[in-house]
């Protein structure tokens, strides 16, 4: 059986091309547990987990990386978040099921595609806006590449019940190279084109990277875990209360009979009855239900 969660670096240098490798399974299940998408949600978030964690994997980075959509269209919102320590979490919201993956069904005419990242060792975040063309996800980061790395790159994206996978590749830069193979990255294209979902889904990286490349040569670099993980906590939770202040806790208490905080990445809740919110602001530790 393959590894699950990871992520493989590889160069086919035969072909002057550089690639990754990303395979999300308990990651990708654990992303969708709490929430019923519809078909064409989940397909376009799963497309986006696996093409977030492709682009992060681009990048030498310390800090994470967004990628958001918006529109005015069924979905209106979706964001996935990946950090340099192999961690991802997102989510889609819609008013509709589109009923179809197209992004601009899905999305409307005049949606953006925004990419953020946010590094440790920067002030101030960089951010790259597009207009989201194209009939997919893939399409749509394509088009990013080409307007801001300005290197030819492609991106093959799968998404099962239980996993979500793709490759990127991209062609490298006229100063790395060494074969200096004309038809090295059509070949690269049209080899990655023959992967079936399934292949992409189910079979391991080594097993993939063979039946793509064995008559080219290939350096396979060595493989990265991946999961799912959402920041948000009881702690988290109680700082944001007690910033509120205990009167306007008390007072949603009072109306409601209780808070209830939904972390809008993960949709785990945080339910804070009257004796949690009177411990709280008495500075006694509180453990609020929470539901998973």
């Amino acid at each position: 059986m393959r590894e699950r969660d990871n992520q493989q670096k590889f160069l086919v240098e035969t072909c002057d091309v550089r690639g990754h490798l990303v395979q999300l399974d308990d990651t990708w299940l654990e992303a969708v547990a709490r929430t019923d998408y519809p078909d064409s949600v989940r397909q376009i978030l799963g497309e986006s987990f696996v093409a977030a964690t492709l682009l992060a994997s681009t990048i030498k980075f310390e800090g994470k990386l967004t990628l958001q959509v918006r529109g005015e269209g069924p979905i209106h919102l979706l964001v996935v978040q990946v950090t340099n320590e192999g961690t991802v979490r997102g989510l889609a919201r819609w008013h509709e099921d589109p009923g179809s993956t197209d992004l601009e069904s899905a999305f409307g005419e005049d949606a953006r595609m925004i990419i953020t990242i946010e590094a440790r060792a920067y002030a101030e975040p960089y951010q790259g806006i597009v207009p989201l063309e194209g009939s997919c996800i893939a399409d749509a980061l394509q088009t990013y590449f080409k307007t801001s790395e300005q290197l030819p790159t492609r991106l093959y994206l799968a998404v099962k019940d239980s996993t979500a996978a793709g490759i990127l590749i991209q062609k490298l830069p006229a100063e790395e190279r060494t074969y200096h193979d004309a038809d090295g990255w059509q070949r690269a294209n049209v080899l990655c084109g023959t992967l079936t979902d399934e292949e992409m889904c189910t079979d391991d990286s080594q097993t993939l990277l063979h039946r793509l490349f064995h008559e080219e040569r290939v350096r396979v670099f060595d493989p990265v875990g991946v999961r799912f993980h959402c920041s948000c906590s009881r702690e988290r939770t109680d700082g944001m209360l007690t910033g509120l202040g205990q009167a306007e806790v008390d007072s949603i208490v009072e109306e409601q009979g209780k808070v209830e905080i939904t972390c809008e990445f993960c949709d785990s809740v945080y339910n804070y009855d009257a004796v949690d919110v009177a411990a709280l602001f008495k500075g006694a530790a509180t453990t609020p239900s929470t539901q998973h």
